[in-house]
């Protein structure tokens, strides 16, 4: 499954730093593969100490974890809408990334230049913000008078849904307001607005950079960032990227651990960054153990069994006959496959059953 988030921000805000760090992701999460497929995107794999626990239990050949892709998009400058420094590509990029990782500067530091002369997340924030609404304004207006003679001369109730759709967001977007803020009425109104693939509408995660001090209780600055962002359902995250280059250097887990319960982390920026960043593209995981293997399936929050068999290959899907789902906790309590069968705590499942994050699966299927 191949879903990326994109990482942006303006030039000097810790956003290649920060990338850095999420290439060295292999050394925090165990001895698990990273890759890089181009120079600017890496295939990170997702923490989960599920999978742990169960190399513990199962004792397999291999473990293999949910991987996602991250992909660093080139710093923004003001008027990139219109084609200025790397504008188009960096419009490009981000429309083609199903979400949006917003890495804004929350640290003073002398040696390091801002390339607007001063340290302010909230004008860092608008001025990509304000790039990405004009480009979707752009794009809402191409569509407004495409849809607009259908909707008024004939009786195409789609174009008039279109057109109502169209009009929210242009006048959201005039507004200075991204598309993501606009509250669609249904799920036909919902479907015409996948279709516009709007910059704006990606779900999106602020990653506030702070400095050392700052690392677990944020700062001044964070609190700006998620008084501004409580009107765009996004989240907010405090990562120390320095710290976290350091952390990354380390070879040993103990080492990691011992230097993040000195600063008072339980756990890494860049792991916490990793997951949320797999939830923001509403992805989750189901299991499967065995002494072969333990792995990590990813699959879209929702699916059904059938395609959550898919996942794992096409024949799965089309012969699925049924599921034989274990909770993890179960798993991990009883001690295995054998004792949750025996303690009745396997359950078969049809093609109906809505698959839960951490399922442990074993599909029939015939084909």
């Amino acid at each position: 499954m191949s879903l990326q988030c994109g990482i942006v921000g303006l030039p000097n805000v810790g956003k290649s730093t920060l990338f850095n760090c999420l290439s060295n992701a292999k050394a925090q999460s165990a001895n698990f593969p990273f890759c890089t497929i181009e120079p600017n995107v890496g295939v990170i794999t997702v923490p989960d100490e599920r999978l742990n626990k169960l190399a513990e239990l199962c004792k397999p050949e291999r473990v293999i974890p949910a991987t996602i892709e991250i992909v660093d998009i080139a710093g923004l400058v003001k008027g990139a809408s219109k084609g200025e420094g790397l504008g188009n590509k960096f419009l490009a990029n981000i429309r083609e990334t199903d979400a949006i990782i917003h890495v804004l500067r929350c640290f003073d530091d002398d040696n390091v230049i801002h390339v607007d002369g001063s340290v302010n997340p909230l004008r860092d924030k608008e001025i990509i913000d304000a790039e990405l609404q004009l480009k979707d304004l752009e794009t809402v207006e191409n569509r407004i008078q495409k849809v607009q003679k259908q909707a008024t001369a004939g009786q195409d109730k789609q174009a008039k849904l279109a057109l109502e759709v169209l009009l929210k967001y242009k006048e959201a977007l005039s507004q200075g307001l991204s598309a993501r803020t606009v509250q669609l009425e249904n799920k036909d109104e919902e479907a015409i607005a996948k279709e516009m693939f709007l910059l704006t509408n990606k779900p999106v995660l602020y990653v506030c950079n702070v400095d050392e001090a700052s690392a677990v209780s944020g700062n001044s600055y964070v609190q700006q960032v998620k008084e501004a962002v409580k009107a765009e359902n996004a989240e907010v995250l405090v990562v120390a990227a320095k710290i976290e280059s350091e952390i990354a250097e380390l070879e040993t887990y103990e080492e990691r651990k011992m230097f993040l319960e000195e600063i008072g982390l339980e756990e890494s920026g860049v792991n916490r960054l990793i997951k949320k960043a797999y939830a923001l593209l509403n992805l989750c995981t189901f299991l499967t153990a065995g002494s072969d293997e333990v792995r990590a399936w990813t699959f879209t929050k929702g699916s059904k069994a059938p395609v959550c068999a898919g996942v794992i290959h096409t024949d799965f899907e089309r012969g699925f006959i049924r599921a034989e789902v274990i909770k993890y906790n179960d798993f991990i309590t009883l001690g295995g496959e054998s004792a949750c069968r025996d303690a009745g705590k396997l359950s078969i499942e049809g093609k109906d059953y809505i698959v839960q994050d951490g399922d442990i699966m074993h599909f029939r299927f015939n084909v």
